[in-house]
């Protein structure tokens, strides 16, 4: 059963990206404005020193010439309250504006010399100034007043000082221009970032939710088909949780324990299909998988499900966790294997009647091939009998007998030698039916050899003019009975043989090919009578003849004696022939590997 988990909102990396975000949209605009700020309001208020220092100058000059000129009022004879007070306070502003000069330049090495020569100026002249004041107007002389306003000058000081203090004031009022036109791009960046920022989560935003929504609909639309495919299942299917409570299951089940949807939902398993589970065994199984894990393995149990019918159910089960869940669950399997038990029991019944059938024929078998052996064996001693006593008795009479009796006499013997070799074939056939199997390791090509040299040997005797053509392929080693096996050679090439004398020369061709599957495949070819393939069924039959026994003699016991080697030997053997243009005979044997062990249960 397929399930599509949701993917979830933020994977591990996104968090901290959109964290990070937050911080770049929020809080690094707001350092950068803030140290920008902090760097325009540092600059002007380097301005704002500036414009300070120079007007303390001017002050602490003004001052300085405030108490110049109420001295020289005063050495002038003009004195009143109104020019003393002007000049004292211009004597007490003059030292705290000193001081205060001092500290505002001194980042100002150059400027702190400067002052500190205008401060010595200034404290002399402002002695001179108040010797001055102090005197009476007759003692003072023009070399007092020359000392006061020539002897220490503080003009040019005051020039160079303020001309420095306008240099740094252009310097600084550039700088703070400039940092403030930076301050303004930075502001003016940072919304832009803002900006960019915001959309792009606004973007991802968006991307995140059309990804939710589509992986909901592909969930919902798996869960769709998921569940059409459980529907489609004809085995019942049902999950259960940890309380054995039926979670979901399909169609099938619900069709079988005669349940629906919001019925079966929630429900204990032992209370679904009137009781068909309320089984402690099953119950019990079922719990193990839950708990332990384990797998439960065609359980039987039989079950009465919806209709009444007691079913033999076959139940598997396993644990599954479930994908939009931290829990699991058991999934369930019930197959109904009803029929296949009763064919199964229908099947042992046919088996066992049909042993009984086979032990029968196996028994009529063994009391026909006894019975058989059993007279042929005893007919040969009478045969024996009648053709010995027939010569004896012909050569008794001799010139005596006349013709009508010599020819009863030959018909007589040949009889009898004909039905020895008939029961010689009927002991041999038996005996290849009784005998075990001596399974070593066999030269068909020696066993060829040896049978084609016995019937040139005998051909020569027989026919002598008749020529055979052998043509022989190079042929195997094989896993067989060596005795059997030379039995199948004697049969087939003595046929080919045999069939073959009207033919001049008689041409027999015995081939070999190996099989994909690693059997032997044998083929003996002749160029004799052949046969009509529409008695090719009677060929392998005891006592079968398709050519009569005047024309080419035999007992008709060879062949069926070719088969049952073959078969024993795990083989099988098929003809094919036109009457006059000679016959084929392929038989097969089976891999080295293979044995034929089991095809003795076949005879």
């Amino acid at each position: 059963m397929p399930y599509s988990a949701l993917p979830q909102p933020l994977s591990n990396w996104r968090l901290p990206a959109l964290g990070l975000a937050v911080v770049l949209i929020v809080v690094t605009p707001f350092l950068l404005l803030r140290q920008a700020a902090h760097n325009t309001n540092a600059a002007w208020s380097m301005v704002a020193h500036t414009h300070e220092t120079a007007s303390t100058v001017h002050s602490i000059a003004a001052d300085m010439r405030n108490m110049e000129s109420g001295a020289l009022s005063i050495a002038s004879g003009v004195d009143n309250q109104l020019l003393r007070e002007r000049m004292s306070e211009s004597r007490a502003r003059l030292l705290p504006a000193l001081e205060r000069l001092q500290e505002l330049t001194r980042d100002n090495p150059a400027q702190q010399v400067r002052i500190g020569s205008l401060q010595t100026n200034i404290l002399l002249r402002k002695a001179h100034a108040d010797r001055i004041v102090e005197s009476a107007a007759a003692d003072v002389t023009v070399a007092d007043i020359d000392a006061m306003v020539a002897r220490y000058p503080i003009h040019n000081l005051v020039d160079e000082i303020v001309s420095e203090e306008e240099r740094l004031l252009g310097e600084r009022l550039e700088r703070a221009q400039r940092l403030e036109r930076r301050a303004r791009v930075a502001t003016w960046a940072a919304m832009i970032g803002q900006l960019l920022l915001l959309g792009g989560l606004l973007v991802y935003a968006a991307r995140q939710m059309s990804h939710r929504l589509r992986a909901e609909d592909d969930a919902q639309r798996a869960s769709m088909r998921s569940r059409v495919v459980l529907d489609t299942v004809r085995e019942p299917i049902v999950l259960l949780d940890a309380d054995q409570r039926v979670v979901m299951h399909n169609a099938a089940f619900a069709e079988l324990y005669g349940v629906d949807d919001d019925d079966a939902r929630g429900r204990p398993l032992r209370e679904i299909g009137g009781g068909a589970w309320d089984d402690e065994l099953i119950l019990r199984r079922l719990a193990d998988v839950l708990a332990r894990g384990r797998e439960l393995w065609d359980h039987e149990q039989v079950q009465r499900t919806a209709d009444g019918v007691e079913r033999t159910m076959v139940i598997n089960a396993r644990r599954m966790p479930l994908p939009d869940s931290a829990t699991s669950v058991a999934l369930v399997t019930a197959s109904d294997i009803s029929v296949q038990k009763a064919s199964d029991r229908q099947i042992r019944e046919l088996n066992r009647q049909l042993e009984g059938k086979i032990e029968q024929v196996s028994d009529v078998n063994r009391e026909l091939e006894a019975f058989s052996y059993s007279v042929s064996h005893d007919l040969r001693a009478p045969l024996r009998h009648i053709a010995g006593f027939g010569d004896k008795l012909s050569r008794h009479l001799g010139d005596g007998l006349d013709d009508k009796g010599r020819h009863y006499l030959g018909v007589m013997v040949s009889s009898a030698q004909r039905m020895s070799a008939l029961i010689d074939d009927l002991l041999v056939y038996s005996r290849l039916g009784r005998s075990a199997l001596r399974l070593q390791v066999v030269d068909m090509q020696s066993l060829v050899a040896e049978t084609r040299a016995m019937l040139d040997a005998n051909n020569a005797s027989e026919s002598p003019g008749h020529v055979i053509d052998w043509r022989i392929a190079p042929l195997p080693v094989v896993v067989g009975d060596e005795n059997m096996l030379r039995q199948v050679w004697l049969n087939l090439l003595g046929n080919a043989v045999k069939y073959s004398r009207g033919s001049e020369p008689a041409r027999i061709e015995v081939d070999y090919h190996q099989l994909a599957d690693g059997s032997h495949q044998f083929e003996v070819r002749d160029n004799g009578a052949g046969f009509d393939m529409q008695y090719a069924g009677k060929l392998f039959g005891v006592f079968q003849r398709l050519h009569p026994a005047s024309e080419f003699p035999g007992t008709g016991i060879g062949l069926a004696s070719v088969r049952r080697v073959l078969t024993r030997h795990g083989g099988r053997i098929e003809a094919h022939a036109r009457p006059g243009e000679g016959a084929t005979f392929r038989f097969t044997l089976p891999a080295a590997g293979e044995t034929a062990a089991a095809n003795e249960n076949k005879q």
